[in-house]
């Protein structure tokens, strides 16, 4: 997921062929990558714990993780031995399941399990950035059906970054390496499904419309980002009422569309800053504000003053 930090994961160790270089404190159940688990990936956060007897009584969290796809990702399954709820977090690609067909873009969730045939490729020019996550248990299929995504469901969420931050905490649960860790990844598990069920927006034409919407003026904002002031003015070149404008942004990501774009503002900032060695005045002036309103924006999204970044120099 971009904007998260990575570190050295099962993974990684595997890749390099020598899985007995598995740190000893994590538990034998998830030092061993199970063969469900795609390697057509380019980097990986994941965790598996090995079903018990206790486990199959109520849903419980199996596997789950965060993958970037390769450039050659494709998974086709005639069905899968665990109920998966996938999210995409980035990227894009095609979903194929029970002879229908989904683009995936960020937002989208869907779901599969026993007997459900699925197909998941990537856009080898966008590659996949997406969560997952593995229950079983009887009562998995119905914990789906009551979040309103059952198998065989792919739908979009609003609160994108809600979801987004439910997953990163059940990755963290997973891969704490403790007794109580699968203990903790269920009750995460539980947590994302009430999200799930409360932020997933209806089928239908009118949800299609808007989110179609959403994403053409999210894409002219990253597009853009550097030349546009204000909201307002996003929403006049995309042709979007501004009030209208900032119901999608606050519907798709959770943040009102001024706040989305000065993040991706201060992103940018942070590179100038961090690699081209610009000084806070130059990327303020490159951005068309002022270094005292930049500084502020600045501390905002990313909790420390732009002078704090590489060789940025306060003018």
């Amino acid at each position: 997921m971009d904007g998260f930090a990575h570190t050295m994961t099962i993974f990684d160790l595997l890749t390099r062929g020598r899985a007995e270089g598995i740190d000893r404190a994590m538990p034998r159940s998830v030092q061993l990558l199970p063969s469900f688990m795609s390697k057509q990936v380019a980097d990986a956060r994941r965790f598996y714990f090995e079903p018990t007897a206790r486990s199959r009584e109520v849903p419980a969290v199996v596997s789950g993780g965060w993958e970037r796809t390769g450039a050659d990702y494709r998974v086709r399954r005639p069905g899968f031995k665990y109920f998966g709820l996938e999210f995409v977090a980035g990227g894009s690609g095609t979903l194929r399941m029970l002879g229908h067909e989904y683009p995936l873009a960020r937002g989208v969730v869907f779901a599969y399990g026993p007997g459900i045939a699925h197909e998941i490729v990537t856009d080898s020019r966008d590659r996949l950035s997406k969560y997952f996550v593995d229950f079983s248990a009887a009562g998995a299929e119905g914990a789906l059906r009551n979040a309103g995504i059952p198998p065989g469901a792919c739908q979009a969420v609003a609160a994108v970054e809600e979801v987004q931050a439910a997953f990163e905490l059940l990755l963290a649960a997973g891969r704490r390496g403790t007794a109580a860790a699968a203990e903790i990844a269920a009750l995460h598990g539980r947590i994302l499904l009430l999200l799930v069920s409360e932020v997933r927006l209806p089928s239908g034409s009118h949800a299609n419309r808007s989110r179609q919407t959403f994403l053409r003026c999210r894409d002219h904002l990253e597009k853009h980002f550097a030349t546009i002031r204000t909201a307002a003015e996003a929403a006049a070149a995309c042709g979007v009422a501004p009030a209208y404008f900032s119901r999608l942004f606050r519907r798709f990501t959770g943040q009102p569309a001024y706040r989305f774009l000065m993040r991706l503002k201060m992103n940018q900032a942070a590179t100038l800053l961090e690699h081209k060695g610009l000084n806070v005045g130059e990327v303020a002036d490159a951005f068309g504000m002022d270094p005292f309103h930049f500084s502020r924006a600045f501390k905002r999204v990313h909790g420390v003053p732009p002078s704090s970044f590489g060789a940025a120099r306060a003018s």
